[in-house]
């Protein structure tokens, strides 16, 4: 078992924890949602999509973003997920990314998506 994100106690009082499945799910949110210099001692950790101006995507946002995400990804769960595909919208004050991906370890191919409300960080 690993350790559940967000950090939190379970019903018995203790760290709760989760699946391996659901453990990668978040640190896949980890990593997308995190801001470079957030974290004290990984100063270029995440993607920071939070930090996405607070308007439509355009179709050159869109593409930056979605390569600014594949790669942060790529370099911080390489050795996790093969990540196949990225898309990224925003509808009114929703942030949604789509990731699909090969598990490494297993060669299990998933998809996941993730969002987040609000504008910037």
């Amino acid at each position: 078992m690993q350790i559940d994100y967000p950090f939190h106690f379970g019903g018995r009082g203790r760290t709760a924890d989760t699946t391996e499945s659901d453990h990668l799910r978040d640190l896949i949110e980890q990593v997308l949602f995190t801001v470079p210099g957030e974290r004290v001692n990984r100063p270029d950790f995440g993607a920071g999509l939070l930090q996405l101006p607070f308007a439509p995507l355009s179709d050159e946002l869109a593409s930056a973003t979605q390569f600014l995400v594949q790669g942060a990804l790529q370099q911080w769960l390489g050795d996790r997920i093969a990540v196949e595909q990225v898309r990224v919208t925003r509808e009114d004050s929703a942030l949604r990314v789509l990731v699909q991906f090969v598990v490494q370890r297993t060669g299990e191919r998933r998809v996941e998506q993730f969002q987040r409300t609000g504008g910037g960080a």
